[in-house]
């Protein structure tokens, strides 16, 4: 299967996400990451995740993903620009012709997927293609507020985790709540081609 995916994270205050945390996790950064995939050019698919250590592994937490056809899910090709429309979100990616290394990330063991009995971890994807770096542009609109950035221009940029500065009452983790918290800056984006097997 040809999947074409584009990646975007972006920072927010680690306290936020720290008050949104399933027990068991904890926060490795203040970032926030959509995944996107066009998947033989026929069906999409796009994933909302949270960087985390549980369970003795570290990788990401899936707050939330949707499909089609189960989501109103449309995508849109014009030129280098491809953007995405759901119902609660409009993410727009720009291929700037800047290759990069492969996007595998070292320390990620997998994504933490919700399952009956807690959580289930879905090791990565190898991925041996390079990656083209992107403008990007999002608007959550779950609610009226919601996050959105835009990039231009920008380099990949590097978060560690931040000390706990204030502590916020506990919620429940869903996208909506984490798509209320505001976008910082914006961390980088990229899409890459592959096959998947």
């Amino acid at each position: 299967m040809k999947i074409e995916q584009f990646v975007m994270a972006y920072q927010v205050e680690q306290d936020r996400v720290r008050a949104m945390l399933p027990e068991g996790f904890t926060s490795l950064r203040p970032v926030l990451r959509i995944n996107a995939e066009i998947r033989d050019d026929r069906a999409a698919y796009l994933e909302f995740n949270a960087p985390v250590a549980g369970f003795g592994k570290s990788g990401w937490l899936n707050i939330a993903h949707w499909q089609t056809p189960e989501t109103d899910m449309t995508w849109e090709r014009v030129g280098e620009t491809v953007t995405f429309h759901l119902p609660f979100l409009e993410i727009m990616f720009t291929g700037v012709g800047v290759m990069g290394g492969c996007p595998a990330e070292g320390s990620n063991e997998g994504c933490f997927f919700p399952a009956d009995d807690g959580y289930r971890l879905v090791p990565p994807e190898r991925i041996d293609s390079r990656k083209e770096v992107c403008d990007c542009t999002f608007t959550w609109e779950f609610a009226p507020g919601d996050a959105h950035g835009v990039s231009i221009g920008e380099k990949i940029v590097g978060v560690t985790a931040e000390e706990s500065q204030k502590s916020y009452p506990r919620v429940e983790l869903t996208a909506p709540g984490a798509a209320a918290l505001p976008c910082l800056r914006m961390l980088g984006q990229y899409k890459v081609i592959f096959e998947r097997t």
